[in-house]
C-alpha cells in the first residue's frame, strides 16, 4: 500500500511548529513515508537536493535532514519516551555553521490528573519563548481543545465532533470562527463500501476551498475533487478532479488529473530492493521521467534496541 509523497513537502512539514490547524501533535513513523520492515535509514535523492531519515527499532523517525547544498542543510531531532515525543530540536546549518538565531526547540509535557492534556513549549536556541500550546483531550482521547499563548497574546481552537445520519463531522473554530470541517461518510460502489472525506475550508470564517476525497476498503485513495467558494452562486463549485489507479500490490501506478483546461497523466514504474521485497528505491515519473531514488539500510535481528 503506498502513500503519494512529495518528499520536498513533507520535510517542509517536519520542520514546522508541531501545531497545525488544530491537530494532534504529529509523530512520523515509516508508514509516513512509504516505508515497511526494519528500516533503519533511508536517504532520498532527487534533482531538487536530497533528505535522510533515521527510525528506530519501533519505526519512529527519530532524525532528519534536508541537504540544499553540502554545506547548507536543515536537520530535525526527535526524542521519545515510550512512543510519546518528549523533544523535537530542530537546527540550521549554513556555510556548515551552526545557527542559534534560527534554531529551535520544543519541548512536551503529560498531564494525566483528569483527561489527558499536552503542553508544548516552543523555545529558540538563544533561549527566547516563542510559543506555548496546550492539547486538551475528551474521555475517548479526542482532541477538544488547543489554546496557543504568545507574545502577542492567547487563541483558542475548539474541536467539535458530531454524528449524524451515518456522518461523523468534525469541526474546528479558532477564537469561535470556523477554521475548517472534515465530514465523512461511506457509499456502496460495485458491491463494496468506500469512505468519502469531505474537507472544507474557510478564510475569516467564510467558505474558502473544499475538496472531497474517496478511499476503497483498503486504505487507497481512488479520487480527489477540488471545489473553489463561487460567491456569485453561494456555493462550491468543483474545479480539478484528480482519479488514482494501483497495481495488484497497492502501489500508485497511474494519477490522472482533469478539469476545465486541465488534462494531466502521469504514471509511476519502481525498482524494489533486494533485502526486503517490499520497498522501493527507485521511483519514475513518465512522461517527463523525473525520478527519485531512495538508499535503505535495515535493523538486524542480532542488533540490539538503542535508546528510543
Amino acid at each position: 500500500m503506498i502513500k503519494k509523497i512529495v518528499y520536498t513537502f513533507l520535510l517542509g512539514l517536519l520542520a514546522l511548529p508541531s501545531f497545525s490547524l488544530a491537530q494532534e501533535v504529529k509523530i512520523f513513523s515509516l508508514a509516513d513515508f512509504d516505508l515497511k520492515d526494519s528500516v533503519k535509514t533511508c536517504l532520498v535523492s532527487t534533482k531538487y537536493g536530497k533528505e535522510e531519515y533515521d527510525f528506530n527499532r519501533k519505526g519512529l523517525l527519530i532524525k532528519s535532514v534536508t541537504r540544499y547544498s553540502d554545506t547548507d542543510y536543515d536537520v530535525v531531532y526527535y526524542k521519545y519516551k515510550d512512543s510519546m515525543l518528549l523533544e523535537k530540536r530542530s537546527e540550521t546549518y549554513r556555510d556548515n555553521k551552526f545557527d542559534p538565531s534560527t534554531s529551535i526547540a520544543h519541548f512536551f509535557e503529560l498531564d494525566t490528573t483528569e483527561n489527558r492534556q499536552v503542553t508544548e513549549k516552543i523555545i529558540s536556541y538563544d533561549k527566547e519563548f516563542l510559543d506555548q500550546y496546550i492539547y486538551t483531550y475528551d474521555e475517548n482521547g479526542d482532541l477538544t481543545k488547543m489554546v496557543r499563548t504568545n507574545n502577542e497574546g492567547t487563541d483558542e481552537t475548539l474541536v467539535e465532533y458530531k454524528k449524524y445520519k451515518g456522518e461523523f463531522t468534525i469541526t474546528y473554530l479558532l477564537n469561535e470562527v470556523p477554521l475548517k470541517s472534515i465530514r465523512t461518510s461511506t457509499q456502496k460502489k460495485n458491491g463494496n463500501t468506500q469512505k468519502v472525506v469531505l474537507t472544507k475550508e474557510f478564510l475569516k470564517g467564510e467558505a474558502n476551498k473544499a475538496y472531497e476525497e474517496v478511499f476503497n476498503p483498503e486504505g487507497l485513495l481512488l479520487a480527489q475533487q477540488e471545489f473553489d467558494y463561487n460567491e456569485d452562486k453561494n456555493k462550491f463549485v468543483p474545479t480539478i478532479r484528480t482519479t488514482y489507479g494501483y497495481d495488484e500490490n497497492g502501489m500508485l501506478v497511474e494519477e490522472t488529473k482533469r478539469g476545465e483546461n486541465v488534462l494531466d497523466k502521469k504514471e509511476y514504474i519502481y525498482q524494489y530492493d533486494k533485502e526486503s521485497g517490499g520497498n522501493w528505491i527507485k521511483q519514475i515519473i513518465t512522461p517527463e521521467n523525473a525520478y527519485t531514488t531512495r538508499k535503505i539500510t535495515y535493523y538486524k535481528s542480532k542488533e540490539k534496541k538503542g535508546k528510543e
